[in-house]
């Protein structure tokens, strides 16, 4: 099992080496790829040094079975033909293909199957604040169809990638510098701060992360569910949190919820608020699990369920997701 990484020195393509690293998938060869600034870079794994290849137009990927690709949606769309033309799968962190009719969009413990029908060679993973939703909302789901759902993201800096992460990390240091504070990344001073915009507005007045939301939900859980999101960044390193509301056909009890989460597979129920125990992305980030808690019935809706969830974005956002989809290919697929 050939497997390549597309974008190995962003945040998410050094988390693909931390996770193939901690899995014990059967690679015979990892190689790396980045831009014409990343190749020559050299990464250790599994006790080798690697050297990132420029990614280019030509046969490099002749050999390879998984691409495992965060690039960028640009880079996605120019090299998709390239990474692809020899059979290699290629698992799409950019938002370039989600909403393709022939591109599976995959969360494993959702609609895995999904994956195993992929015409283009292509599958996507989803958006971050989608991923961890879908994973709780399927667990409800099960019991009784979900009809609507309302959701607040408090999405951390990680969301915005290590650029993101290096401008709040930044923001710390000129504030105790007693410095002007700089401003890049994002369209306002994130420290001190939560900014009620990710990603660019559109005309019906929700950002195009919000918009993600809504549709890719529709998508992964195969459903005529209507998402409602509000998507706020907020000075969290690591970690994204959210808010939902979440009504059904039918009520559901909070205990039957949550028994259904505990019985779930990639979620960790954390549901003691009497004793403060609840979901905090300063405790998550670095975990696999989409975590739970605040779990009670929606006083304003008597189909309705309330939740709060939190998950790394970079793990189970992004990379180990991906990562995940990879599994279920090699145990169904190349087995």
């Amino acid at each position: 099992m050939n497997i390549a990484i597309v974008g190995v020195s962003g945040a998410v393509g050094q988390e693909f080496l931390k996770i193939l690293t901690e899995r014990n998938l059967p690679i015979d060869e990892l190689v790396l790829f980045g831009s014409a600034r990343s190749a020559r870079k050299v990464y250790a794994f599994k006790g080798k040094k690697l050297t990132v290849k420029e990614l280019k137009h030509n046969d490099d990927f002749k050999n390879i079975d998984i691409a495992l690709t965060s690039a960028g949606g640009s880079t996605s769309i120019e090299f998709a033909e390239t990474i692809t033309k020899h059979g290699a799968i290629m698992i799409d962190n950019s938002s370039a293909f989600r909403m393709d009719s022939d591109v599976p969009l995959v969360v494993p413990e959702v609609n895995a199957a999904d994956a195993l029908k992929h015409p283009k060679n292509i599958i996507a993973n989803p958006n971050c604040t989608t991923i961890q939703m879908v994973v709780a909302l399927k667990a409800l789901d099960n019991i009784s169809h979900l009809k609507r759902v309302h959701v607040s993201s408090y999405q951390s800096a990680s969301g915005a990638g290590a650029m993101g992460m290096a401008e709040l990390e930044q923001q710390v240091k000129d504030y105790v510098e007693n410095k002007d504070i700089s401003i890049e990344k994002f369209a306002h001073q994130l420290l001190f701060n939560v900014i009620p915009h990710v990603d660019a507005f559109t005309e019906n007045g929700y950002t195009k992360e919000e918009m993600k939301m809504y549709n890719e939900t529709k998508k992964i859980m195969h459903s005529d569910v209507e998402v409602s999101a509000t998507c706020v960044r907020v000075p969290v390193m690591r970690a994204h949190s959210e808010a939902i509301w979440a009504e059904t056909e039918t009520p559901v009890s909070p205990e039957a919820f949550t028994q259904a989460c505990e019985n779930f597979n990639g979620i960790t129920v954390m549901d003691k608020p009497m004793e403060n125990l609840y979901p905090m992305p300063l405790d998550l980030a670095g975990k696999d699990d989409v975590y739970v808690g605040r779990i009670r019935k929606d006083i304003a809706n008597p189909n309705g369920i309330t939740f709060w969830c939190v998950s790394d974005q970079i793990r189970k956002g992004a990379a180990l997701n991906a990562v995940q989809i990879a599994e279920y290919l090699i145990e169904k697929k190349f087995n």
